[in-house]
């Protein structure tokens, strides 16, 4: 077992007190401790290094984060491809703005209440059990609402993003080799996060669907960077203009379409109440088109006996031959 000490520390820091300096003063004035890839499989007390910003301790064996409560200077801290399962200690770290998480055994993103300088978070790659995807709690986004910049959670299994939306301030979201299906969630996504201005999702089922590309930039005007290829202002503007020509003629058609539909209803409704027919009348002898309603009329009011009105119907007849 090796454990991150003091004394291991001084040993690998090259550290040279001047006169009447202690070690401990030397350890005091450290702001950068690079012990990657050393074999490391736990921190102990670290307390006398007060001013230490940069800590790397990837590529180790830790499986716990502890005794980094002190180091509360501490901006950048890379823990990647360790054995780390949760994540923990690191509230009191006020001033971190840099977090590199990948590649650990971690299944919840949690823990980084009061991180509110926190810009950019790693955590790519983890080692999940076969069928299980990376989460995000909750209390933790809303934590980095306003902070956080980059986001990087390739290789997760994960098949929805849309809890990301709080985001408000991200500007570059990484998310390649992922199971996300579905452009409706991603267009929901970029409807809320006004500020992407890069995103990768390469490797996801989403990437072969027919328009990616096409819908994604238009839902997104933020966006220059997709899938590690630039967005121009003239495939965007040629987009546009395409979507509005587009719904320009569905206006068009749709319109055509309700007239034509009110004027065949109007033709319709007059075929049937007004059925027009020629009728001679018999005193005048020169032909007039009247409806049925007015021939009716004529022969109930100006031939009242049976025999004048079969005569007269029998005349119109033969008039219409």
């Amino acid at each position: 077992m090796v454990r991150l000490t003091l004394e291991l520390i001084a040993k690998n820091s090259n550290l040279k007190p001047r006169k009447e300096e202690t070690i401990a003063q030397c350890l005091k004035k450290l702001t950068h401790i690079n012990f990657s890839d050393k074999n490391i499989d736990a921190i102990e007390d670290l307390s006398f290094c007060k001013n230490l910003s940069v800590l790397y301790l990837y590529d180790n064996r830790i499986s716990e984060i502890t005794n980094l409560n002190y180091a509360t200077n501490l901006t950048h801290l890379y823990l990647q491809n360790n054995c780390i399962s949760y994540i923990e200690n690191l509230r009191s770290l006020k001033k971190l703005e840099k977090l590199y998480l990948g590649g650990n055994y971690i299944a919840v993103i949690e823990g980084l209440e009061g991180l509110e300088e926190l810009r950019e978070l790693h955590v790519e790659s983890q080692k999940l059990p076969l069928g299980e995807k990376l989460l995000f709690d909750p209390r933790t986004l809303r934590s980095l609402a306003k902070s956080l910049s980059i986001l990087n959670i390739s290789n997760n299994n994960i098949d929805d993003i849309r809890d990301l939306e709080i985001l408000e301030n991200l500007y570059h979201l990484t998310a390649v080799d992922n199971q996300i299906i579905h452009i409706k969630d991603l267009e929901f996504l970029l409807n809320k996060l006004v500020k992407l201005c890069k995103m990768d999702l390469n490797g996801n089922p989403v990437c072969i669907k027919p328009k990616y590309r096409d819908r994604i930039i238009l839902v997104s005007k933020s966006l220059e960077f997709l899938d590690g290829k630039e967005i121009k202002n003239v495939e965007r503007q040629f987009l546009v203009n395409w979507k509005a020509s587009k719904e320009a003629r569905k206006i068009s058609k749709k319109r055509n379409s309700k007239n034509e539909c009110e004027i065949n209803s109007y033709i319709s409704n007059f075929e049937t109440m007004h059925h027009i027919v020629p009728v001679y009348y018999p005193q005048v002898g020169k032909p007039k088109l009247v409806f049925f309603s007015d021939s009716q009329r004529f022969l109930l009011n100006g031939n009242t006996s049976p025999e004048s009105c079969q005569e007269d119907n029998t005349k119109i007849i033969e008039d219409m031959g």
